[in-house]
């Protein structure tokens, strides 16, 4: 199979779909991948780290479309990207399809097998292709938290640990899974007083068990959650649907009631947000602000820190890579239910429930995609 990994073009998106190390994977397996040159600069890889492994570098994204089977990618498609595809192509990447009907229809009509990073399972329940990233993001959130708390930048002017006599931050996380926990613990690292909410008794339990000397926990009722986020200075939210819409946790009405200059960092933002203001940025210009709250809403978090984001993306999804490659879309799915749950669109047929629910669309299953 021809395997092609074009450079991302989405705003200030510095990672790559193929590090180095699984491009000489998929070439060892007896494949060949062609990558757009320059593709790897931004996480640190060269042209000559390629090469040295046996890919062919292709001048400009459309030589690496026209000539692939399959497409590795990071960030969704966008429309100059999704105008390449063919019928033929295997797209898979993080697509994020429930706030985008325009991303959609464009899948849809290009006939292609399109797999979502973020709907692959695994035994347990997890998302092994999301992971890596919500623990890059929910590690980032605290960071850029902070920096948006600093007055010049319209925050409250609070910092995050305090000094000694003047207490420090509190800092609100709507969520206790991947992103939730490694957010509140970085930042009960950097000194804040943590609460962490979510609905889920058995997830508050382990919380509980692990962190409790660490930071707080509490149930996410509605009146719980406006409580608190009353008295937060930084409101992290965390929640994840996979792949649907996000749920909408603070209404535009709830921003009076909350600190003046307090920040919202919005990590569910690629599906839509959870806070009714929340609208995507970029890391160019990442902040903005809603009656006195200011809100943080990068939809590309980990491309800040894109090579450490860009190794620990590759660690995860070169099994399920190399599968499709070795043996085909169809049989690497059906052998695999976990990896079946990432096809989202195949032959012109929309085919993840959640995604049809939040857009309205039709919909099959994966299991009669298969048979297509």
């Amino acid at each position: 199979m021809k395997i092609g990994c074009p450079k991302e073009i989405k705003p200030q998106e510095f990672r790559v779909g193929m590090t180095p190390a699984a491009a000489q994977e998929a070439v060892n397996n007896g494949h060949e991948v062609v990558i757009e040159t320059n593709a790897g600069m931004g996480a640190g890889f060269t042209d000559a780290d390629y090469t040295a492994v046996g890919a062919k570098v292709l001048a400009t994204a459309k030589e690496v479309f026209a000539a692939a089977d399959m497409i590795v990618k990071v960030k969704e498609p966008q429309a100059v990207e999704r105008k390449m595809l063919r019928a033929s192509q295997i797209l898979f990447t993080y697509l994020h399809l429930a706030p985008d009907p325009e991303q959609t229809k464009d899948l849809i009509a290009s006939g292609a097998t399109c797999i979502a990073y973020e709907t692959v399972t695994d035994r347990s329940g997890g998302l092994p292709l999301l992971a890596p990233m919500s623990e890059v993001a929910g590690r980032l959130a605290p960071q850029v938290g902070a920096w948006t708390l600093q007055k010049a930048n319209g925050g409250r002017g609070v910092l995050l640990g305090g000094v000694p006599g003047v207490g420090p931050a509190k800092v609100l996380v709507i969520g206790g899974g991947v992103v939730g926990t490694h957010a509140a613990k970085i930042a009960a690292g950097m000194g804040a007083d943590v609460t962490v909410l979510d609905r889920s008794i058995p997830r508050l339990r382990y919380l509980d068990d692990v962190f409790g000397g660490t930071f707080k926990n509490s149930y996410a009722s509605a009146s719980n959650t406006i409580e608190l986020a009353r008295q937060a200075d930084m409101i992290i939210g965390a929640v994840l649907i996979p792949g649907a819409a996000a749920p909408k946790l603070i209404s535009k009405a709830q921003l009076s009631e909350l600190k003046p200059g307090a920040a919202l960092v919005d990590v569910a933002i690629d599906q839509g947000g959870c806070f009714e203001t929340s609208k995507a940025t970029t890391h160019q210009d990442p902040i903005y602000e809603v009656d006195g709250i200011m809100h943080y809403c990068v939809a590309n978090m980990p491309g800040a820190v894109a090579r450490t984001s860009t190794i620990a993306l590759g660690n995860a999804t070169m099994p399920f890579m190399l599968a499709l490659a070795n043996k085909g879309w169809k049989k690497a799915c059906a052998d695999d239910p976990h990896l079946l749950n990432g096809l989202n669109v195949h032959a012109g047929k929309l085919t993840y429930a959640a995604v049809g629910e939040a857009l309205g669309l039709p919909v099959i299953t994966a299991e009669a995609a298969l048979k297509l």
